[in-house]
Parts: C-alpha cells; sequence; structure tokens
C-alpha cells in the first residue's frame, strides 16, 4: 500500500513539475529584453513549476553579478530537485524489505512444517501441506511487492531525472539570455 501511495502520489507531483509552456522561455526572454522584470516575475509564479520558481528567484537577483543569480538559481534548484525526490527512499525501502519479508514468511511456514511433522510423529502430505503453502504464498507475494515496487522506484528515478534535465537547460537558457547584449 505505501509503494503504490508513494508511485500515484510522485507520479502526479512530477507530471505537474514538467508542465512548462512550450513559450514559457520565450515570454522570459521578451520581457527580460523589454525590462519588464515584473511581468517576467508573475509568468514564473503564475507556472508554479520548478523551473519557474528557480527562474523567479534568477529575475529577483536581475542588477547583481551573474555569479550570485547563477547561485541562487542553482539553490532553488536544489531544493526543486530535493522536493521531486521526496519519499522515493521509502518506496526503494519497499523494494528491498518485501522479498526478505517474503522470505521470513517462508521461513515460519518451513518451521511450522518441522513441529507439525515433529507432532504428527509420522509424515503425511497433509501434516505438511498448510505450513509449505504459507511458505510458498509469502514468498510469492513479498517478490511481487518488491518486483513492482522497484519497477516503479526505477520508473520515477527515470522522470525525476528528465525534470532536472530540463531544469539545468532551463537555467542555462536562462543565464544565457541575460548575457544577451542589451538591443
Amino acid at each position: 500500500m505505501i509503494a503504490i501511495y508513494v508511485f500515484i502520489e510522485r507520479t502526479l507531483a512530477i507530471r505537474k513539475a514538467e508542465k512548462v509552456a512550450p513559450d514559457f522561455m520565450d515570454k522570459i526572454r521578451d520581457y527580460i529584453s523589454q525590462g519588464s522584470f515584473e511581468s517576467a516575475r508573475n509568468l514564473c509564479q503564475d507556472s508554479d513549476t520548478p523551473m519557474a520558481r528557480m527562474l523567479d528567484k534568477g529575475i529577483s537577483r536581475i542588477g547583481k553579478d551573474l555569479k550570485d543569480i547563477s547561485v541562487a538559481i542553482e539553490n532553488i534548484g536544489k531544493l526543486e530537485i530535493y522536493n521531486l525526490e521526496k519519499n522515493l527512499s521509502s518506496l526503494a525501502t519497499v523494494a528491498g524489505a518485501a522479498p526478505m519479508v517474503g522470505f521470513l514468511g517462508t521461513v515460519i511456514g518451513m518451521v511450522n512444517v518441522f513441529l507439525d511433522m515433529e507432532t504428527a510423529g509420522t509424515v503425511r502430505v497433509e501434516d505438511i501441506s498448510s505450513g509449505t503453502k504459507q511458505a510458498m504464498i509469502t514468498t510469492i507475494v513479498g517478490l511481487i511487492v518488491g518486483i513492482i515496487a522497484y519497477m516503479a522506484y526505477n520508473n520515477l528515478v527515470s522522470k525525476v531525472s528528465k525534470v532536472v534535465h530540463k531544469m539545468e537547460a532551463t537555467s542555462i537558457e536562462f543565464i544565457d539570455i541575460l548575457e544577451e547584449p542589451a538591443s
């Protein structure tokens, strides 16, 4: 249940982070070249994406040294990446722990089999079948949960990586805009 919750919640958060209007950077470039910094900041605040929040911080620093602007953008970028990766470690933990919990169930089931055999004295299939069944079911469930959580984790890590790449490209493009000669 934890894995499903984290996967859905993170998928929705990452989708929201990816949604940037196709003409967003063109509008930012136009506003900055016109000296309309407040309009550029308003556009960023209306967008509510990691890229927009990074640029908003950069625009708020216009007039300072380019290095200061770059550092401010980088700091906001780190916070945004942290937010994108939130709870991914929980999903990785579920992926790693689920098979171990399944194997624990296997061991418990096999201990029950041996206890049943010891109690029965003579061993019949009926005496050992319930413990063996418990052992196999817990292994299967643990492996299924672990495999699904592992695949979900890798899927989300890949999506976060794409967003981070977009954020880096956006910040580089923004710095390039600031370095353009005034027209």
